[in-house]
């Protein structure tokens, strides 16, 4: 049984590239940047969770809720093919209960903050934005785009960003926790104009601070669907 069932929807996945030394001391054991056309890459995403499920099991309050995350991408060789994943450098939602199980059980690093969504649908666009409070300040991303959802394209730049099917989380300098994402390819909605309001630097560390003023190479809204979290590895 998977550890954690859930939806994945409207994913508003903005997207900066940085230099690589930047990510260097969050890059787990066993791993090594994954790049795309010789960039380095974060995003940005905010999306909604949705129907969630541990071990099979509805927890109360707990089923539909925000999450937004700063993460990179990474590849690790394990002898036989290459497998392309996530990190994630800090992961925000607004139920403590999840914060502590993610960050006990897989050695991520959740911060629990109030949140807020707005997902508004007129006669010829959409309306997607996320929100959360960092001291006393409210940050948001929001994007305008298109009703209609076509395919990414085959060796896309948004290709890249989505076809990450790993999950890894350092644990020391010696090993790292590995652990499958399981979703169908996705679909995307076209981003007409976006509005980005966040401070990089309070929310992420100082290191990302020069993101408060970096304009994002690509912002799309992939529509998302049914994934699954299956239970960790622990590389050593």
């Amino acid at each position: 049984m998977s550890f954690l069932s859930a939806e994945w929807r409207k994913l508003a996945m903005t997207n900066y590239t940085v230099a690589p030394e930047v990510l260097a001391k969050y890059v787990p054991f066993g791993t090594e940047l994954d790049l795309w056309e010789s960039k380095c890459y974060v995003s940005l995403v905010g999306f909604m969770f949705l129907n969630t499920k541990l071990m099979g099991l509805s927890i109360p309050f707990h089923s539909d809720f925000e999450e937004v995350n700063l993460r990179f991408y990474v590849k690790r060789f394990d002898g036989t093919e290459w497998k392309r994943g996530v990190v994630f450098i800090k992961e925000i939602v607004r139920k403590p209960a999840l914060t502590f199980i993610a960050n006990v059980v897989y050695n991520e690093n959740y911060e629990t903050l109030a949140m807020r969504h707005e997902i508004t649908e007129h006669s010829q666009n959409r309306t997607v934005e996320y929100g959360w409070k960092k001291n006393n300040r409210w940050n948001s991303i929001k994007v305008y785009t298109d009703l209609e959802a076509t395919e990414i394209a085959a060796g896309s730049e948004a290709e890249f960003i989505t076809e990450h099917y790993w999950g890894y989380a350092h644990v020391d300098s010696n090993s790292c926790n590995e652990y499958e994402v399981t979703h169908p390819k996705w679909k995307q909605y076209k981003v007409m104009d976006y509005e980005i309001d966040v401070d990089f630097g309070a929310v992420y560390g100082k290191e990302f601070e020069s993101l408060n003023n970096q304009a994002p190479s690509s912002v799309f809204l992939a529509e998302g669907s049914e994934i699954t979290v299956e239970g960790k590895t622990k590389l050593t």
